[in-house]
């Protein structure tokens, strides 16, 4: 059976293959197959080699996208058993078999009673077998044909991904790729040329080009500049049948940016600005602002500000603001119209980021003139002193002077200056000020006693401008005097043991003074002479404290040291000898070897010297040439003729011993015989030394005795 089809527009009639599965050429002439050609499906390989009468067949096409009236003729079935008389009867089957292809079973004849779409299906599978119409038996075996949707240029090309939004760094070399674009065309790219697409730039020209084949966008220019231009709008076409006449096309726009690169240098609009600031301004406050210009974006336009030259580099000092890229001046030191009346800075703003690639267009600094002009500020009074501090004594008349503050007009006017208190604080005023002269005196008596110190503040203001006021802190120290006497610093209740032994102190008795140091400690204590005397006691003085002594006359010997055991607290014992020269830790001994340093207590600790001194010239005179040794011998010498040395115990410890002591030790440790045994009266013959200690000794010797 052959097919033949007489509407194929197609040059090359391809024939069906069941050997091979595979299309191959042919021409419209019959081709004979000589093996026997079974039902084929597309991708199966199944090959029957039993020899066999076939069918001779075409391929059959079938153009898509027909829209005339009338079924479009596809092809014919016949074979050679139909010899016209009707007998033989066509069968179609298979894919759109009597829905989209029909055959007229007598002729064999096919045709396609629908529009079809290349795109949608590309080829349809059919099977063909011819029949005995009476006897109802095949006359063929059934075989398998192709009819081919036969592409038509009904697509035109597509740019799935557009429209484009790219970036193309500004300043780039001609032919830089910006993009590739890609239209796809659904039509047959096997078949002719339509679906061959090639493109071309409809606007964006001269800036940039496509490759027709590729569809690469370059750029097109040298040094492209972003400041002059930064948006472009570029429209592509891709256009079938290879370009030609009659070929279907689609567009897209490609929107390019050029980006910012660093080659532009900042710049100052002006070369010399002039900028006005007050003497008033506050140190550390920002005072004016000042911008180069940059047409750079982004980090290619950031700077920073610096004070490069100028005689106000240490009044002034400028910082930059990133934000908004200016340069903030400050203030670093106070302002003085009547000192300095303008500055000149020169100030520079450079980029911190740099690209040396366009380091040929720089330098990418810039500096311009800044003059100051310091303002003339109507200021408060200036005081001489930040502080003042004073002195008053107590007591003191009222309106004694304590001191006076001066301010004056900083201004070149200098106004005359006004005074007064601030009594804000001040609960009691105790002071006032000459308004004149800033004179300070007192309003009332002032006891140190009760305050001792005063802190007022003084204001000044102009004359002419009263609103601006200065003020200044005055401290007034109070000075004693004795005024107050002194007091005993307790009420004493003594309890004396009935058995206490004569020289037995039995109570100390202390007194305080409400004058400071130089008005108060030195007390003279006394008995009452007002007042009967008890023979049984006796007071001694020492000037800071006072002690009260047993003197009542007993007949048993009792020993004058007491003993450890005696744990009453009226007893004060003192057992603490000394390391003499080498004990560098009991008594600080610089005093001793440095006479002139002793000079300086001028007094001795226990009493108050009514005899003249010598002048201190000539006692440090006369110290600078003795030694230590004569110096503590002048000393005894001293305490031995001082008629005012009252009878008592008086301890001063001198670090230098000097010779050994003729009479030895006078301690009790090492004697043969108990105190109460000894006979004192040797004390005698050891020299002045112990002429007071023989005294003492004796007369309580005598008073036992008798």
């Amino acid at each position: 059976m052959k097919i033949t089809s007489t509407s194929c527009i197609c040059p090359v009639l391809v024939c069906l293959c069941f050997v091979q599965r595979c299309y191959g050429t042919a021409h419209h002439s019959s081709i004979k197959v000589t093996r026997n050609q079974t039902k084929h499906i597309e991708g199966e390989t199944e090959v029957h080699h039993r020899p066999k009468r076939g069918w001779v067949w075409n391929q059959f096409f079938v153009l898509e996208e027909h829209m005339g009236p009338d079924p479009q003729y596809v092809g014919k079935l016949h074979s050679n058993s139909d010899k016209g008389d009707g007998s033989v009867k066509y069968i179609l089957t298979g894919e759109g078999a009597g829905t989209i292809f029909i055959i007229d079973d007598t002729t064999g004849d096919i045709h396609s009673t629908k529009s079809l779409d290349r795109e949608q299906k590309t080829h349809y599978v059919l099977h063909a077998q011819a029949i005995d119409r009476r006897t109802n038996k095949p006359l063929e075996p059934e075989s398998e044909f192709i009819i081919k949707v036969q592409d038509i240029n009904d697509n035109a090309p597509k740019f799935t991904d557009g429209p484009y939004i790219v970036t193309v760094p500004e300043m780039s070399d001609m032919g830089t790729s910006v993009l590739q674009v890609t239209a796809t065309d659904a039509d047959d790219p096997t078949y002719g040329n339509s679906a061959r697409v090639v493109y071309s730039i409809l606007q964006g020209q001269p800036y940039f080009s496509v490759d027709p084949k590729t569809g690469v966008i370059r750029t097109a220019l040298h040094n492209m500049d972003r400041e002059a231009r930064e948006h472009y709008s570029v429209v592509i076409q891709a256009k079938d049948m290879a370009g030609q006449v009659g070929g279907l096309s689609g567009s897209t726009t490609v929107n390019i940016t050029l980006t910012d690169v660093n080659d532009n240098p900042p710049r100052f609009p002006q070369k010399h600005y002039q900028l006005y600031v007050p003497e008033s301004a506050q140190v550390g406050s920002a005072v004016g602002k000042i911008k180069a210009n940059d047409a750079d974006t982004g980090s290619n336009a950031d700077m920073t500000y610096s004070i490069i030259n100028g005689d106000g580099i240490g009044i002034f000092s400028i910082s930059t603001d990133k934000e908004t890229r200016e340069g903030i001046l400050s203030l670093k030191k106070p302002l003085n119209y009547e000192k300095k009346k303008s500055y000149t800075l020169t100030i520079e703003g450079a980029n911190t980021h740099l690209d040396f690639r366009f380091s040929h267009l720089g330098p990418f600094k810039d500096a311009t003139m800044l003059k100051i002009i310091v303002g003339d500020v109507d200021e408060p009074p200036l005081f001489s002193m930040p502080s003042y501090v004073m002195e008053v004594y107590e007591n003191a008349k009222i309106g004694t002077v304590v001191g006076t503050v001066l301010a004056q007009d900083p201004d070149s006017a200098n106004s005359l200056v006004r005074y007064f208190i601030d009594h804000s604080g001040e609960d009691d005023r105790v002071f006032n000020i000459d308004a004149n002269s800033g004179t300070i005196r007192t309003t009332k008596v002032l006891d140190r006693e009760e305050t001792p110190w005063y802190n007022i503040t003084v204001a000044a203001s102009e004359t002419d401008n009263p609103g601006l006021l200065s003020h200044v802190t005055v401290g007034i120290r109070v000075l004693d005097v004795n005024d107050n006497p002194p007091e005993l610093a307790r009420e004493y209740d003594i309890v004396v043991c009935e058995n206490s032994k004569p020289g037995q102190v039995i109570h100390t008795i202390s007194a305080t003074d409400k004058d400071d140091f130089a008005n108060g400690p030195r007390f003279n204590f006394f008995l009452d002479e007002r007042l009967s005397i008890n023979p049984n006691f006796t007071l001694k003085d020492n000037e800071a404290i006072v002690v009260l002594f047993i003197t009542l006359r007993r007949s048993k010997k009792e020993p004058l040291i007491i003993s450890e055991e005696d744990v009453r607290e009226n007893v004060v014992t003192y057992d603490d000898e000394g390391g003499g020269e080498e004990d560098t830790e009991a008594f600080d001994i610089t005093a001793l070897r440095n006479p002139s340093a002793a000079e300086e207590l001028k007094y001795r600790r226990d009493i108050r010297p009514e005899v003249k001194l010598t002048p201190r010239h000539q006692t440090l005179s006369t110290l600078e040439s003795i030694d230590v040794q004569e110096f503590i011998k002048q000393k005894l010498a001293e305490a031995d003729l001082d008629p005012s040395v009252p009878p008592y115990d008086s301890l001063q410890t001198y670090a230098y011993e000097g010779q050994r002591s003729e009479a030895g030790s006078i301690s009790s440790l090492d004697s043969a015989t108990t105190q109460s045994d000894q006979d004192y009266h040797y004390l005698g013959d050891w020299g002045p030394e112990f002429k007071k200690l023989a005294e003492l000794y004796g007369e309580i010797e005598s008073e036992r005795t008798t």
